[in-house]
């Protein structure tokens, strides 16, 4: 009985790290099968966020809207945005997590100046440029499937950006 309070050895806690480990592994391949199985969830990537299900179950009920953002490279980002009352801003946020996302599941590890981006470059709809953050989505006529582009922001004469 000398014996009955000693301290766990590292060996002990690797045991329990491998388990949880194994444990994780086997939820997420249980959980990718099953949202590869239903036909509302098989477009999500393997290594799904409760994020996106969550952004892919409120798609399908009608309560978000997603917005193609046409890159300078030619790439389309698909972002998922709320229907009602969503902002310049949020779709912003939106397009910096989906990016996020996207560079983390392709192991490219790299830091993003979102301030850069947004001061170098404006969103573009339609004929105008998306300037204010608070501009209401729906009041600027963008709806689901709506194509946004990015556009160099260009030095006005004069005028401070």
């Amino acid at each position: 009985m000398e014996n009955a309070n000693y301290e766990k050895s590292p060996k002990d806690y690797m045991g329990e790290q491998s388990a949880e480990d194994d444990l994780a592994a086997v939820t997420a391949r249980t959980l990718n099968d099953i949202l590869m199985e239903d036909p509302l969830m098989c477009d999500l990537p393997k290594n799904v966020t409760l994020e996106e299900v969550n952004s892919q179950i409120a798609l399908q009920q009608g309560q978000s809207i997603t917005v193609f953002i046409d890159r300078h490279n030619e790439t389309t980002v698909p972002v998922v945005v709320p229907q009602r009352g969503s902002t310049v801003l949020d779709l912003k946020r939106a397009f910096r997590r989906n990016m996020s996302l996207k560079l983390a599941r392709e192991k490219i590890y790299t830091k993003i100046s979102w301030r850069y981006v947004w001061k170098n470059n404006w969103l573009y709809f339609e004929g105008q440029k998306l300037k204010s953050d608070s501009d209401l989505l729906e009041d600027l006529g963008i709806w689901n499937k709506c194509h946004v582009s990015f556009i160099k922001r260009l030095r006005e004469k004069g005028i401070k950006n």
